[in-house]
């Protein structure tokens, strides 16, 4: 278990954490949100002790092994996957012993010696290299990536291996912040189902309203230095939170009322010799009153892009066209067209060349053959997160907008930045100053000044929170011009997008299914890999092939049982899926609180009974899972 007990914590004269208190159960999965700048990071780097308190505690179950992303980026001459596998102190440190108690120039202790290779079977040091080698995989790397020197790759890339170390570590409490900031879709799709599975306590901090509903059962709300607890997912902490402000309203509302009636009667009989105690017995009444605190209204965040000068169709149209980098193409024979009510986002791993395509619309390169056209009025906006270090952090986020629309008069500037949230004093502020966030918000309004045709996005959310990512969702499907989106965010992807086009081996295809379709899509790719990796590994003799395929009846006889009840486990897991959507749905209906209170608990039983049976069936598919993937691989060793 990790407890947090009256945390307090300030900085430069604030206070970012006051008497703040929660506990996450061993085994749980935590969803840590809250506004930019609440704390949250923060809060993190308290509970594993980068930082120190000013009071309160934070306690763990004893012996618990803590894991969080290093801080420092993995480098030098070593290999990605030496680097992982160094992330297991108690195995390397293992290693080293074993080897040292087995040189012949060493008079080893015979009961040292076993007990270190008992351990050494203990922990499964044996399957570390190939786990450490699916991990990395699963984040991007293939088996060339993985023998490379990490001083090869660039930071955002090297940001992977350290999530894979912390990963590969397997501590039993994981804390993570923003695991998905530095990965591409196809990447967190991999991250999701990995968490889904960890045995241990996590604490995740995420904006990725995704990956908050698919990995935690618990959220921690920060607000106000405060930490308060919800049950379930983040859409049920958003329903459980509305439901909690209604009745704090409504609890404020009725108190507020009872203090006017009992300052009135004060006021009027205090002085009459008559009403005299009963006045003063409303006036201690009052002082004992604890006062229910108002709410706070919610943050609203700003986007809102210009109309744009209405073109015919089509936008751009691409003839044949080859693009790369020195010389070298990266795409190729690309026939495309967009139009202006396209919305298309660009699928694919990263290194594919879906920032080279970006790149290409936006003007930044050019292509090497065949023929792009564009319409001659066209007017393109690109977005990309790179662009933030180009700002000028001495200056004013207004002096900044004054220099990319030098002909505008200082009112007009101004209300330009005001389309996109800020308000005179955040104008005002040095853009070193300013949080990751609003950076993002001054790059879409940059973006946008000239009231563009066309909206080229690439990883426009990473320093975006839900808030403002919400805000950025509603602010794209009421824009009139066309949208290309690259990102690692699936709520986006399916909220904006209307098409997709799937970017790899040099060519750029239009996909016809949905994310889910491109999920499973991933999945078969992984599994057909894994199985081939297998066979190379194996390096089997054609009499090792003939004998394995004798013995493939009497393996696919022995693991039928257990296929059958993963497969049982699955179709409970969909059934139960479809009982809860059911309930969630009569729970969004805005009807039934206007009806009997006793319906509406109902259904909240209902569905916390439904919830805790889908956790057990998820339980029991991972079971049974695991039971079959360790029986295939026993016998594959036998």
């Amino acid at each position: 278990m990790l407890q947090i007990t009256d945390l307090t914590y300030r900085i430069a004269g604030r206070t970012l954490l006051e008497n703040a208190s929660a506990s996450i159960p061993t085994g749980h999965k935590a969803g840590l949100v809250g506004p930019n700048g609440a704390g949250k990071s923060t809060l993190l780097k308290l509970l594993v002790g980068a930082l120190s308190v000013d009071g309160g505690e934070v306690g763990m179950t004893t012996g618990a092994r803590l894991g969080s992303v290093a801080q420092e980026m993995p480098g030098g001459s070593r290999s990605l996957l030496d680097t992982v596998l160094a992330a297991d102190v108690e195995r390397a440190a293992l290693l080293d012993e074993a080897e040292k108690l087995e040189s012949p120039h060493f008079d080893g202790d015979p009961m040292r010696i076993a007990f270190v290779h008992q351990r050494l079977a203990d922990i499964e040091a044996h399957r570390a290299p190939a786990r450490a080698a699916e991990i990395l995989a699963g984040l991007g790397f293939d088996d060339a990536a993985q023998n490379r020197a990490c001083s090869e790759f660039s930071g955002g890339w090297r940001m992977r291996v350290a999530l894979a170390a912390a990963l590969f570590a397997g501590p039993d409490i994981l804390m993570l912040d923003e695991p998905t900031n530095h990965l591409d879709l196809e990447a967190t799709i991999w991250l999701e189902a990995y968490l889904k599975a960890y045995s241990g306590t996590l604490l995740l901090v995420s904006h990725d309203r995704e990956f908050l509903n698919a990995i935690p059962d618990m959220i921690i709300h920060l607000e106000q230095g405060k930490l308060v607890t919800y049950r379930g997912n983040f859409d049920q902490f958003r329903r459980q939170r509305a439901e909690r402000q209604a009745n704090q309203a409504a609890a404020a509302a009725k108190q507020q009322a009872a203090r006017q009636h009992m300052e009135s009667f004060i006021q009027r009989f205090r002085a009459k010799a008559t009403k005299a105690r009963q006045a003063q017995s409303r006036m201690k009444a009052l002082a004992r009153m604890d006062e229910i605190p108002p709410l706070i209204g919610e943050r609203v965040v700003k986007f809102d892009f210009p109309k744009p000068l209405e073109l015919a169709p089509p936008l751009v149209t691409l003839e044949g066209v080859d693009v790369g980098y020195d010389g070298k193409p990266v795409l190729r024979g690309l026939n495309l067209r967009i139009d202006g009510d396209d919305r298309i986002a660009l699928l694919g791993a990263n290194g594919n060349g879906k920032s080279t395509l970006v790149k290409l619309l936006a003007g930044r390169l050019d292509s090497m053959a065949g023929r792009l056209v564009k319409s001659g009025k066209l007017k393109v906006g690109y977005f990309a997160q790179h662009q933030a270090d180009e700002f000028d952090l001495t200056i004013t986020a207004l002096a900044q907008a004054k220099r990319a629309m030098p002909l505008a008069p200082e009112e007009k500037v101004r209300a330009h930045l005001g389309r996109f949230g800020f308000s005179q004093e955040r104008s005002n502020t040095k853009v070193g100053s300013l949080s990751g966030g609003e950076k993002a918000r001054l790059l879409f309004a940059l973006m946008a000044k000239e009231a563009p045709n066309i909206l080229l996005l690439d990883e426009p959310t990473n320093h975006l929170d839900i808030e403002s990512r919400e805000a950025l969702i509603r602010a794209l499907n009421e824009y009139e011009g066309a949208v290309i989106l690259v990102t690692h965010d699936p709520h986006l992807v399916e909220l904006v997008a209307d098409r997709l086009w799937l970017v790899g081996d040099g060519k750029v295809v239009s996909y016809d299914g949905d994310l889910d379709d491109y999920r499973k899509l991933l999945l078969d790719k992984r599994r057909s890999a894994k199985r081939g990796g297998k066979e190379e590994r194996k390096a089997v003799t054609a009499a090792q092939r003939e004998a394995g395929r004798r013995s493939s009846a009497d393996l696919r006889a022995s693991l039928a049982p257990l296929r059958r009840a993963v497969e049982n486990a699955e179709q409970n897991i969909a059934a139960i899926g479809k009982e809860i959507a059911a309930l969630d749905s009569k729970l969004a209906e805005p009807e039934l609180y206007n009806g009997p209170a006793i319906r509406v608990t109902e259904l909240q039983t209902s569905r916390g009974s439904a919830g805790s049976r889908l956790a057990a069936a998820e339980q029991r598919w991972l079971e049974a899972t695991t039971a079959l993937e360790a029986a295939g691989l026993d016998t594959e060793a036998a």
